[in-house]
């Protein structure tokens, strides 16, 4: 529900900074508050470290010079007339009593908010049902921040808000090079800001995940992997490390079982409480070694889900069980992305550990859709509620060459809450662009049943925008041409451009109706817009890890945008019968859509290299196409 008064694209009255998830309950409560320059702070012992750093941060941020912190019932009386800001357990007592008549979900990472100006003194009383509940209420309210004529205020409001899924996140799972080090921890702060609670570290291409999963991780490699472990926890993120041993385990070897049990100790000790063991990707018609044979009988369907059940089991009981504070053992299955019943699933289904998290992509490995009626399929072929592994965004497959996929999540039904444990997106090598699809992905998993991609899309590019309305705008523009999103087969799941082949398609009902010059006129507005984007993406509003991230796609995007332009003033040029000037045009428009094919991302971070990047491909060029026989 959008607060009256709080534009819900482009944050609180100039925070800049949009509303990350569709809350379960949000409305208005009163007038707002006033930011003053000190402000009162009450936590103790109960209140969540990383949502008092968080909140501290936002106020200082937002007008308040100092912030002094006190227990409840310990504020001096010169405090008198101060913003009193309390964050806690919402069943601490001056929590509860402030709150007031605010419903506190009963659920985990729940949290109550109210924002009351009363005088004389304006309170804003934030209490989770945990300690992430906490941490997602100061997330929320730091979007209710607004700029007014001399001082910021926080918007009047209450909600009472919990997530709709227990897993919430991204799986690091694509081929290609991984994300780096520093790019990985600023994923975490991006998830914390967006109440993602979930990343599971699986690059295919990290040789110490998969090839040589035996070998310890050298110290600078395990260095890292800590500090990430660190920051995830700083963010409320659940760290889930995989461990990916199928292309070379022998089961029933018990050096490899304690090889494999070792690597997980060792990332225990880091602070690492949830752990996987992906076996997608691998063969189950042969065996790794003789003594597979022997154990489980001549290698096929059958015969494999026994061994890898085997396995499951022994680290879920043995290992997982014997940890403090070890979340349940999550697999992914060799069988991980269909509704076809199997002696495999069948053998899965049966005897896998009721408490290991099966995860499953759909009915295909990018799945058009996933609805409430697949994943009740897929709970039972397994047994169990299933943990999707969303593949999307993810771009290293030979379907992507060339493409940055940016349009929204979407075509996730409604209510699939009540039917899966989580879903996961799968991003792309470019981390950065990645945030586009996983914004949405978090905001549906959040609440599936108010989300809506329409409105999720320019939210999540007001984010990467820092809220600037025009690199917002410059980033709508640009994704619609990045807005392709195929599956494996011939036919995407998401089209390329609808903004552009829309306009396209009125330009040409109007050319054929003969309102010519009103057409060229109204496409090319759009057609410097996109010519324009880039230059803007780089104005310094937008992350510049994006930039990164698409600047081989941007200095593309620019050519194509001017030869369209200059293909309309063409187009203008021949309806005005000045023939010369026309074709000095088209030779110049020809000249730019050359120099735009003759991009090349490099250095490439994808298993398809150097590709050409794809902008608008099948609309823009088909219309500069078309255009030229006009002329």
């Amino acid at each position: 529900m959008r607060v009256p008064g709080v534009p819900a694209v482009l944050g609180a009255g100039g925070s800049g900074q949009p509303l990350t998830a569709p809350s379960q309950s949000l409305s208005r409560s009163g007038d707002d508050a006033t930011v003053t320059d000190r402000v009162l702070l009450v936590a103790d012992d109960s209140t969540d470290a990383a949502a008092q750093r968080r909140l501290i941060r936002e106020l200082k941020a937002h007008g308040a010079e100092r912030v002094d912190v006190v227990p409840p019932g310990a504020a001096p009386p010169e405090t008198a007339g101060l913003l009193t800001v309390r964050l806690g357990p919402a069943d601490r007592t001056d929590i509860a009593q402030a709150l007031g008549d605010t419903a506190v979900p009963d659920r985990p990472e729940g949290y109550a908010l109210r924002v009351s100006a009363r005088k004389p003194q304006a309170q804003i009383t934030l209490g989770g049902t945990d300690g992430a509940g906490q941490f997602y209420a100061v997330q929320t309210l730091r979007q209710l921040f607004q700029r007014g004529d001399d001082r910021w205020t926080v918007a009047g409001a209450q909600a009472g808000d919990f997530p709709s899924m227990p897993l919430r996140g991204t799986i690091e799972g694509f081929y290609g090079a991984p994300w780096t080090h520093a790019e990985r921890l600023d994923q975490m702060d991006f998830y914390g800001d967006v109440k993602a609670n979930t990343y599971i570290y699986a690059p295919k291409d990290d040789p110490y995940h998969r090839e040589k999963w035996r070998e310890p991780y050298p110290a600078d490699n395990l260095a890292e992997l800590g500090e990430l472990v660190e920051r995830a926890r700083a963010n409320h993120v659940r760290f889930t490390f995989a461990v990916s041993p199928g292309t070379s385990i022998c089961y029933s070897d018990p050096a490899d079982r304690n090889a494999l049990t070792a690597k997980l100790q060792a990332m225990y000790d880091l602070g690492t409480r949830a752990f996987s063991i992906p076996l997608d990707d691998i063969s189950y018609t042969r065996w790794n070694c003789d003594s597979d044979r022997a154990a489980y009988g001549e290698p096929g369907r059958q015969a494999a889900a026994k061994a890898q059940v085997d396995l499951l089991n022994d680290v879920q009981r043995d290992f997982i069980a014997t940890h403090d504070g070890a979340q349940p053992l999550q697999m992914v299955p060799t069988e991980y992305g269909d509704l076809t019943d199997t002696s495999y699933k069948r053998t899965m289904r049966e005897t896998l550990d009721p408490a290991v998290e099966v995860m499953w992509t759909g009915t295909d490995v990018v799945p058009p859709e996933i609805t409430n009626k697949q994943a009740d399929a897929a709970s039972e072929l397994f047994g169990r509620k299933v943990f999707v592994w969303d593949n999307y965004p993810v771009n290293d497959y030979g379907n992507t060459a060339g493409r940055l996929l940016l349009a929204p999540y979407d075509k996730r039904e409604a209510g699939l809450s009540e039917h899966l444990s989580g879903i996961v997106a799968n991003p792309m090598n470019q981390p950065y662009a990645s945030k586009v699809a996983v914004f949405g992905t978090a905001d549906f998993t959040w609440n599936d049943r108010a989300y809506d991609a329409r409105t999720s899309w320019p939210r999540a590019m007001s984010y990467l925008a820092g809220g600037d309305r025009e690199a917002t705008e410059a980033l709508l523009v640009f994704g619609d041409l990045e807005h392709m999103a195929p599956t494996f087969g011939t036919t995407p799941w998401q089209d390329q451009a609808p903004e552009l082949a829309g306009r396209v398609a009125e330009f040409w009902a109007a050319w054929d109706d003969g309102r010519r010059t009103e057409a060229i006129e109204g496409l090319r507005d759009h057609a410097a817009a996109i010519e324009g984007a880039p230059a803007t993406i780089r104005g310094g509003a937008v992350q510049n890890g994006f930039t990164v991230d698409a600047a081989d796609w941007l200095d593309a995007t620019e050519l194509w945008g001017e030869a369209m332009v200059t293909m309309l003033d063409a187009l203008a040029a021949r309806e005005t019968g000045d023939q010369d000037r026309a074709n000095a045009l088209l030779a110049e428009s020809k000249s730019l859509q050359e120099q735009a094919r003759a991009v090349r991302v490099d250095p490439p971070r994808n298993s398809w290299g150097k590709a050409q990047p794809r902008v608008g491909d099948g609309v823009l060029d088909t219309f500069l196409t078309k255009a030229e026989s006009r002329l």
